[in-house]
């Protein structure tokens, strides 16, 4: 463009003594259109250089981000997966727990000499007494620490190792409530049926089948509700658990449309 605009002025030099004033202001008209077109592309080459430059600067901003989000993503994925394999671990350690307190015998008695003839001495006094009660009281300690998962471990121990114990309902009602208290509807249900399976009379029935109405309430069975709350004010009327129950049915007959 530059060679353009110098021809131009050599010829409009070489030609000034003989052109016409005509001529002269054409030339004069033509090269000012040069310089407008040399500007005009000036601009727009330097209008397009800062498009480059911002579209450049933006695209690294993107690369740099989209970097940030990946190494996030994989820090994420990363943390997820460590948990995954705690909470694997954990509940291979609970199964393994159960399987092993399930499986465990009553202990033996402890073995001893052949005795002289028994009516020459006296019965050996139990060794440890107290042990049971020490380890019902340590569950029942641990459920009101609210360890609920540890305190139904705790209870499934005692019961294992002392199935006729007098104390063996209540370590099953426990039970129920660990689970109750985690919300575990169902679970505790079923908890609280096996209070009512055991060698009766024990001294949980009653609060054992208050809990089972209120664990069909929760479960959105009023009938079955009903049901169990009407028989612990029929089997059980002057218990602690009746004057609930009784208070439960009120609430419940109100509260019924009419």
């Amino acid at each position: 463009m530059r060679r353009t605009l110098l021809v131009v002025v050599v010829l409009a030099a070489t030609t000034a003594g003989c052109a016409t004033s005509g001529s002269v202001r054409k030339v004069e008209s033509d090269v000012g259109s040069l310089r407008s077109d040399v500007a005009a592309l000036r601009h727009a080459h330097d209008s397009h250089a800062d498009d480059t430059r911002r579209t450049s600067t933006e695209l690294r901003a993107i690369e740099e981000r989209m970097r940030e989000l990946t190494a996030s993503i994989a820090r994420a994925s990363e943390a997820v997966a460590r948990l995954d394999a705690r909470l694997s671990e954990v509940e291979a350690a609970v199964k393994q727990m159960r399987s092993a307190l399930a499986e465990r015998p009553a202990p033996a008695p402890a073995t001893a000499p052949p005795p002289p003839p028994v009516a020459e001495r006296p019965r050996e006094a139990p060794a440890r007494p107290g042990a049971a009660e020490a380890s019902y009281g340590a569950a029942l300690a641990t459920f009101r620490a609210r360890e609920h998962g540890q305190a139904v471990l705790e209870f499934l121990d005692f019961l294992t190792r002392y199935p006729r114990h007098p104390l063996a309902a209540n370590a099953q009602y426990w039970i129920g409530e660990a689970y109750f208290a985690q919300r575990d509807y169902r679970q505790a249900l079923a908890e609280f049926q096996k209070v009512l399976e055991m060698a009766s009379p024990n001294g949980k029935t009653a609060d054992a089948l208050l809990k089972i109405g209120m664990c069909h309430a929760n479960l959105r069975d009023a009938g079955r509700a009903q049901q169990a709350w009407e028989r612990v004010v029929r089997d059980y009327p002057r218990s602690e658990a009746a004057t609930k129950a009784r208070s439960f049915l009120r609430a419940r007959s109100t509260a019924a449309p009419r």
